[in-house]
Order: structure tokens, then C-alpha cells, then sequence
């Protein structure tokens, strides 16, 4: 199985912001992925980095995803079926934010088996760290 460790950070929000990926057990290194935008939120970024690092893969694989976002586990695992089934409106009948990550999102995942993983940010997990310093890489690179 491959492990997949994602994070998005954000300098204000909205902000300039930045997503980092950490991918195991491809290759002796780990693969490092990360990029930004000028003009996004946090939320943005922590789905860009699970999008960005499946879509790395052409071919179909069983992926294990860390992420430190419950937004992002809670979203993919628990919310958007019915997100889907209520025509992209949320329980309080409000449009759901960031439906366009959220829709490629669910069009990548549908292509490889993933297990999605959180983990508490910020306490010493060497891969959640990695990915944060690459998303926060981004956002110093652009400032």
C-alpha cells in the first residue's frame, strides 16, 4: 500500500496558500508534490493536496491518505454522499463550498482504493511535518 501524507496551510484566509504531499513506498525517497495559489483558504489547499497527490498516480492503486483536515476526511468520507444526493446543499440547505475541489476530488478517488487516515497536526509526525513545511514553502516562496 502506498502512504500518501497531505496538508494545506494558508498565510490569511483568504490568503496566499500553499499544499504539500509526502508519498511513500514508490520509490527509496519519499516523492515530495506541492504548490499554492495567491488568492485561496485553507480549506482549498487541504483538498488540492489529496487531489494533487492521487492524481501523481495514472494507474489504479490502493492509496492510504494522512491528512490532518477533518474537514477533508469528515467531507470525502462522511458528508458528500449526501452533499450529492441533496443537489450540492448542505443540511441548512446552503450551497457546499468549494464543490469544485470536492467534485474532482470524488471523480479521482473513484479511480484507485484509498483508506483515509487523520492524524493530529503539529506533534511531531515526521511525514504531516514534511507536508506542512512543503505547503508552507510555497506560501514563503510568494509573500
Amino acid at each position: 500500500m502506498i502512504r500518501i501524507y497531505t496538508d494545506g496551510a494558508c498565510s490569511g484566509n483568504p490568503g496566499i496558500g500553499g499544499w504539500g504531499a509526502v508519498i511513500l513506498n514508490v520509490s527509496d525517497k519519499p516523492i515530495l508534490l506541492n504548490g499554492g495559489e495567491l488568492n485561496t483558504t485553507n480549506n482549498r489547499m487541504e483538498l488540492t493536496a489529496a487531489i494533487e497527490s492521487i492524481l501523481f498516480f495514472n494507474k489504479k492503486e490502493y492509496l492510504e491518505i494522512y491528512t490532518d483536515s477533518k474537514y477533508l476526511k469528515d467531507g470525502i468520507e462522511r458528508w458528500i454522499v449526501k452533499w450529492k444526493k441533496n443537489g450540492w446543499k448542505t443540511a441548512n440547505k446552503k450551497a457546499v463550498k468549494n464543490k469544485d475541489l470536492w467534485t474532482e476530488l470524488d471523480t479521482e478517488i473513484s479511480k484507485h482504493i484509498i483508506k483515509w487516515n487523520w492524524v493530529k497536526g503539529h506533534t511531531n509526525n515526521e511525514f504531516n511535518e514534511k507536508a506542512d513545511s512543503l505547503a508552507r514553502k510555497f506560501i514563503e516562496e510568494n509573500s
